[in-house]
């Protein structure tokens, strides 16, 4: 496997993989994942198997807004890249390939990152089942994120260093 950065031509495998993963009202379209990798491609942690398939990916942008909020999804350019903050946006398994600790080596590659650039740490929000498997990173639920991104109300978590 090998886990590496997005480059712009890895944005329809990025796109059509997140529409496998969210509701059609949550996922990034192709247009917003191209902007992404062009403003902040080095924050996309993408894991391809050996045969070159996306199996799993975790990206986000760098602020020093220290809540994930809903502009931000579509807003690639409020990215900054001396920023306290690692935002996650999304954190995808392949369908096929789900239970296997993919996504985790992503969320840890991320967080290791943000470790490395001596951020503050890493915020992502996510639904309520989903609570218990990012406090196994060290996360803090903070309860309700203000998101209601995609007609979803979104728990904050936070991974402080």
């Amino acid at each position: 496997m090998e886990l590496r950065k997005a480059r712009l031509g890895d944005a329809s495998a990025i796109a059509k993989l997140e529409a496998l993963s969210f509701p059609v009202s949550e996922a990034a379209s192709l247009a917003s994942i191209q902007a992404r990798i062009r403003v902040f491609g080095n924050h996309f942690w993408l894991l391809f198997s050996d045969t070159g398939k996306l199996l799993a990916f975790a990206n986000g942008m760098v602020t020093d807004c220290p809540n994930l909020e809903d502009c931000m999804y579509e807003q690639a350019d409020l990215h900054q890249e001396t920023g306290a903050w690692q935002m996650i946006f999304s954190l995808v398994t392949h369908p096929d390939y789900r239970k296997q600790g993919l996504a985790q080596q992503c969320l840890q590659a991320a967080i290791e990152d943000a470790r490395v650039q001596k951020r503050q740490g890493v915020v992502l929000t996510c639904k309520d089942h989903l609570i218990s498997y990012y406090e196994n990173f060290g996360m803090v639920n903070e309860g309700f994120a203000g998101s209601t991104h995609g007609d979803v109300n979104w728990n904050q978590m936070r991974l402080k260093f």
